[in-house]
């Protein structure tokens, strides 16, 4: 294969090569050892060599070098693992290059000239690879060349698909291609000799819809924050508005907060995304949220198939889904029979024999004497030998695990488990905090502590009726996590599951049973590991402990409030992205009530990390893009309430303690475990139903409301007198039977119990898919993320403003170029530096603010070429040392990246400072650290800036010259430093002024001073006043020489401490202002008002072309 040009610097290293084939430009070497007829001892020792070395190290064993005549340096272009494959590459430079090279005079330019003709080959087999895996090669192939000509983004912008479209320009269509890449969606049009073209960065989208009307037909709306545009006559709209979701979904997690959010590892890489990554993606979402499987699970294989379900004695038909660690079945319709079987419990999977009745049959059998029987399975002997494998290599992994698991216990005692009762403890009965500190329950609190509630023996009646229910079922289809959910488990999971049975159905419902199972001891070691520990998460989680639940009598006692304590405790050590936020606390009571400690552990895991991803992160990004797609739900589903209210925000904004509690915080205590028992069993698409039927029930009363407040009144109230069942065995057994319990519309305040609620939530709003949750989720992330980012821009001009004299829209328009120049870096160029600082300021705990956004010196360089206002003299060179030592001076902190606050207060003072502030400045970047040792070094050899010849030597007049223009020597001589300060004077720097300017800033030395004025001719090159700045330099050089010679030349000890040479002299800041002041040109030029409106203008429309075709040299010299 061809390889990007890499230097050899000596051809044939310790004899491991041998040269097959050569001419003048080019050698075909052969490895020592490989291909030799026998074996020979050189032979022997490197082929051991190659052996021993790993696999990233071990050499191909054919290769070509460029070889350039006379040079010692050559460069391999090509290698290969057999003797054919390296052929076709040398005939090709036979053939295509050979007769060329000869032309060359200049040998130099047949090594540029080679490297490039490679470069491109590997580009266009980069390009080959990647249309091979399209279902169109050639039509993608042609599409992405188009891509590349068109738009001039770098080769590493890797186009995922395209589409033939049209957008609209006010009333006419313009037909053409909308191309989508990783970061970017483009559009190109060319139709009767008028071009359109745009690119939109992914991370300037604000908002995605779906739009109809008017001339257009359905169409995709794309807004940003300047403008909005439409796209309509696709093929597949459906199609590509998902993608277009996808993409926009994935660009903003990555760009915006990509350690905030879970991204997936193939999403990591952006390089590695295609369309049909993204339709497997997109699957693999919608499949972890219908199971609630962890995160990391990766989707293998995807079968429609029939299941035997023996509560309805037939196949039922749906399609099974396999991961990692389990084996998925959902019905057609969604939600009427899911089957979950996690690998560990399964013991076999076996082909049985095939009948005309019975077509392609499998049977899995798991750990509890179960089967289950799938027929109708297509590509069945594939799919069997997968999971034999699979099944194989978990196996492997459970004996390793017991067999260390057994030395372990072997050698260690084990934890001491133990359940402390104290239900009526006294001040005489004081505990022992550190034992109750460091024990772990084995029991749930609600067996040792009962929440006293007026009832009658009616409820304990149910509690039995509801036990020996579940025991039938039991009984009858088994328990575990691979128990049918069907509309029978449903039903009676609606009528409230009994107190005993809780714990363990919440652990089978969420599957947290089987991470229980898998991580025997893992609880305990954190226990034992994060207690007694403190920082800022376990004061957080001290201040909650007691707002717990706190009627509740279980957490009125040491005993719960300990327990509590450790299961916080441990989940903030296990999951430090996380830590502890608010609302988990009172997710932990209700779950340590019905649980054991451990599992209520566990059942934190499973809520935290998979039924709510991203809800208890440091933004609580998943609940607002769930707050966000309930807002979507009430205006579809609740049109007339959603007509009443213009602003859902204020609904949303109450409904956000109903997504982060289940309900808890906010009904009565009976009720609201019924609730959660709701949630374990249809995860998010529950809570979602339920805060539809409290809108749905409340309509009525919230139209009418006065204001805002009066609506949160009349939410409140209704939540509050939401009862938990009354009913009767009989009444309880009708209803399970019918399997509804309708309610009235408008139910009075006090009249409806939770099981109403429930029944009505899902009759109403049953047809609210996880799929369509799913699609929701991924629109609307979009707009969260965006209004964060507004909120971070927001307040980082906040925080600038006050300093700065730029206006508020340029110093908006500047935070943008500052924010896309970080962009542009991510997209094409080498982050590792910010991405490194990024990962520290994480470990930290560092606000997002001050994560966001901070340009390294590369970055920093090319806004300073757009932006600064003083040209830097035709040559590159000059600028980029200017622009190195500003990013040096600005660095204070010396992590290599600036801040926007440090770069706006840079920008006010070129644009906005006087003079004063501008010489200083110029001064500053003359001192260390900006000023180098090696500049130090080389300021008295030629740097390619020459200043105008001084002299130090020549008298100065102040008050004026005198008569003849000439003096008497003896008298210049003798009133020469009395001139000087008597001119200070007179410029009125006083001595206050001058030692206000002394301040903070030493003094500069006289090689110092040399890069200053070296600096200012750089400056003025190109302007339209040259010439005379040239003089007025050279005058003020020749004054400051002169006053450093007579009124800052230390003497004696001081000249000891600054440790200055005999010859060297030092001058100040106030010296040389007062210096400048003397020449009205300098002034002027420092003094011009310079046009940043317009330089912010050019640099929006040269940031891209500028800094895209740079990156991509880089890129491909990395590479």
């Amino acid at each position: 294969m061809w390889l990007n040009p890499e230097e050899v610097a000596l051809k044939n290293a310790l004899k491991l090569w041998i040269t097959e084939r050569s001419n003048d430009f080019f050698l075909l070497q052969r490895r020592r050892g490989r291909g030799e007829p026998t074996a020979r001892i050189s032979g022997l020792l490197v082929g051991a060599l190659d052996t021993v070395l790993d696999s990233n190290a071990r050499v191909t064993p054919f290769r070509i070098l460029l070889q350039i005549p006379g040079s010692q340096i050559s460069w391999i272009i090509a290698s290969g693992a057999v003797m054919e494959e390296v052929n076709k590459h040398w005939d090709w430079l036979a053939h295509n290059l050979l007769h060329s090279l000869s032309i060359f005079e200049n040998k130099e330019d047949v090594a540029s000239f080679v490297r490039g003709k490679v470069k491109g080959l590997i580009a266009e087999e980069s390009r080959g690879r990647q249309a091979a895996q399209e279902d169109e090669p050639e039509k993608f192939r042609e599409a992405l060349l188009k891509f590349e000509r068109h738009f001039g983004l770098p080769s590493s912008e890797k186009l995922v698909t395209f589409y033939s479209c049209c957008t609209w320009k006010g009333r006419v269509p313009r037909q053409g291609l909308l191309y989508l890449s990783i970061n970017h969606m483009a559009f190109y049009s060319f139709l009767l000799g008028k071009e359109v073209k745009f690119v939109i960065p992914w991370a300037e989208v604000i908002r995605l819809e779906r739009v109809s009307g008017g001339f257009m037909t359905e169409a995709i709306r794309v807004s940003t924050r300047q403008r909005q545009r439409d796209f309509s006559m696709f093929l597949n709209l459906d199609e590509a508005f998902g993608v277009v979701g996808q993409l926009a979904d994935i660009a903003l997690r990555r760009l915006l907060d990509s350690e905030g959010l879970e991204l997936d590892r193939v999403l990591q890489q952006p390089t590695r995304i295609t369309k049909r990554v993204l339709e497997e993606q997109a699957l693999r979402e919608y499949v972890l949220a219908l199971f609630r499987l962890p995160r990391g699970e990766a989707l293998h294989e995807v079968a429609s198939c029939s299941v035997w379900t023996p509560h309805a004695r037939c196949h039922t038909a749906g399609t099974l889904y396999t991961t990692d660690n389990y084996l998925g079945f959902s019905s057609r319709e969604e939600g009427q029979c899911i089957l979950l079987i996690p690998l560990s419990e399964v013991v076999s999977v076996e082909k049985a024999e095939s009948t005309c009745a019975l077509p392609n049959p499998v049977i899995v059998s798991v750990r509890s004497k179960k089967a289950f029987q799938l027929i109708e399975l297509q590509e069945r002997d594939d799919l069997v030998e997968s999971l034999e494998c699979r099944l194989r290599s978990l196996h492997l992994k459970q004996s390793a695990f017991r067999s260390s698991r057994h030395a372990k216990t072997a050698c260690c005692p084990s934890p001491y488990y133990t359940f402390y009762y104290d239900t009526a403890c006294s001040d005489e009965e004081e505990m022992e905090e550190q034992v109750l500190r460091n024990t772990v329950n084995t029991e749930a609190l609600m067996t040792a502590f009962h929440y006293n509630t007026p009832g009658s023996n009616n409820n304990k009646n149910m509690e039995a009726v509801k036990e020996k229910m579940w025991e039938d079922h039991f009984t009858e289809f088994g328990r575990g996590v691979h128990m049918f959910r069907t509309d029978k488990v449903q039903r009676m999971v609606a009528m409230g599951i009994p107190e005993s049975r809780r714990g363990e159905l919440w652990m089978t419902l969420s599957d947290a049973s089987s991470d229980l199972d898998s991580h025997p001891g893992y609880y305990a070691s954190l226990v034992q590991t994060s207690m007694g520990q403190s920082n800022l998460t376990t004061d957080e989680i001290e201040r909650d402990l007691h707002r717990s639940l706190p009627d509740h009598p279980a957490f009125q006692n040491p005993t719960g409030i300990a327990a509590l304590r450790r299961v916080l405790t441990a989940y903030a050590h296990r999951n430090p992205k996380i830590g502890y936020c608010q609302s988990m606390n009172i997710l932990a009571s209700v779950l340590l009530l019905y649980a054991k400690e451990e599992e209520a552990f566990w059942l934190l895991v499973a809520v935290c990390e998979r039924m709510l991803p991203d809800y208890f992160n440091r933004r609580v990004i998943g609940a607002q893009v769930d707050q966000s797609v309930f807002e979507q739900l009430i205006g579809e589903c609740l049109p007339d309430l959603a007509d009443h209210f213009p602003d859902l925000s204020t609904l949303s904004s109450v409904s956000l303690s109903w997504f982060l509690t289940i309900f808890v915080s906010v009904l009565p205590f009976h009720s609201a475990v019924r609730v959660v028992d709701w949630f374990f069993f249809h995860g998010i698409k529950a809570i979602f139903q339920l805060a539809l039927a409290v809108l749905q029930a409340n309509a009525g009363r919230l139209c009418t409301r006065v204001d805002d407040g009066q609506a949160l009144m009349v939410l409140a109230s209704f939540l509050e007198h939401v009862g938990s069942d009354q009913s009767s065995p009989a009444e309880f057994f009708q209803l399970l039977a019918d399997g509804s319990n309708k309610m009235a519309d408008t139910p009075a305040v006090g009249q409806t119990n939770i099981t109403q609620l429930i029944s009505d939530a899902n009759e109403r709003f049953g047809d609210l898919t996880v799929r369509k949750i799913e699609r929701l989720r991924c629109r609307h992330r979009i707009q969260v993320l965006q209004a964060h980012e507004d909120t971070t821009k927001e307040n980082a001009l906040r925080v600038v403003a006050p300093d700065v004299s730029i206006s508020a829209e340029n110093l908006v328009d500047i935070y943008d170029l500052f924010k896309t120049e970080h962009f542009i870096s991510l997209y094409w160029g080498d982050m590792s530096a910010v991405a490194a600082a990024e990962a520290a300021s994480w470990r930290r705990g560092a606000s997002y603010l001050e994560r966001q956004y901070r340009l390294d010196l590369a970055q920093f360089k090319s806004l300073y070429g757009l932006l600064a206002p003083w040209p830097a003299g035709g040559a590159q060179r000059n600028a980029d040392i200017l622009a190195q030592r500003t990013f040096t001076l600005l660095d204070s902190e010396r992590h290599h990246l600036l801040s926007f606050r440090d770069f706006a207060l840079w920008l006010d003072t070129l644009y906005c400072g006087d003079l004063s502030d501008k010489v200083k400045l110029l001064y500053r970047l003359h001192l260390p650290p900006a000023l180098t040792d090696s500049e130090e070094r080389s300021s008295s050899s030629s740097s390619g800036m020459k200043i105008p010849p001084v002299s130090s030597s020549r008298p100065l007049y102040v008050g004026g010259a005198s008569e003849d223009g000439r003096a008497d020597g003896k008298r210049e001589a003798k009133d020469y430093q009395e001139q000087l300060k008597q001119m200070l004077q007179d410029l009125g720097v006083g001595k206050d002024k001058e030692k206000n300017i002394h301040q903070h800033l030493p003094l500069m030395k006289q090689h110092e001073f040399i890069q200053l004025c070296k600096t200012l001719c750089c400056l003025f090159h190109g302007d339209p006043d040259e010439n005379e700045l040239f003089q007025a330099i050279a005058k003020v050089t020749s004054l400051v020489l002169q006053i450093g010679e007579a009124t800052t030349r230390p003497a004696g000890p001081d000249r000891d401490r600054l440790g200055l040479p005999e010859s060297e002299w030092t001058v100040s800041l106030a010296q040389i202002l007062a210096s400048v002041l003397t020449e009205q040109m300098l002034v002027n030029f420092l003094e011009k008002v310079c046009d940043l409106t317009g330089r912010i203008a050019a640099a929006k429309e040269k940031q891209y072309q500028q800094r895209a075709p740079l990156l991509a040299l880089q890129h491909a010299h990395r590479r």
